[in-house]
């Protein structure tokens, strides 16, 4: 089992920064990609950014040239930098973790991007 904890989100001027983490726990063998999905009120989830074992990384469209992730193995920890913020970046975004078997959920942290 994983267990995944997010953290750094909140309120936000839009054109700011944030950078969200998330901290794993447990067995982390197996596990191929990390990475961070969105979900805005009466949307879908969709997913923002991924990286993989081999730090190969994949980002949404709408997030390209503003959004970084990365990863510190020592540890356990994915981060998400946001910059250049925009209202339509407001959601809960979603930390994962994917095994070949199974994903990986955090619980959700509230990104709000608002003057």
């Amino acid at each position: 089992q994983v267990q995944l904890v997010e953290s750094g989100g909140g309120l936000v001027q839009p054109g700011g920064s944030l950078r969200l983490s998330c901290q794993a726990s447990g067995t982390m063998f197996g596990i191929y990609a990390r990475g961070w999905y969105r979900q805005a009120p009466g949307n879908q989830r969709e997913l923002v950014a991924v990286i993989t074992s081999g730090d190969s990384t994949t980002y949404a469209e709408s997030v390209k040239g503003r959004f970084t992730i990365s990863r510190d193995n020592a540890k356990n920890t994915v981060y998400l930098q946001m910059n250049s913020l925009k209202p339509e970046d407001t959601a809960v975004y979603y930390c994962y973790a994917q095994h070949p078997s199974k994903a990986y959920w955090g619980q959700g942290t509230q990104v709000t991007v608002s003057s």
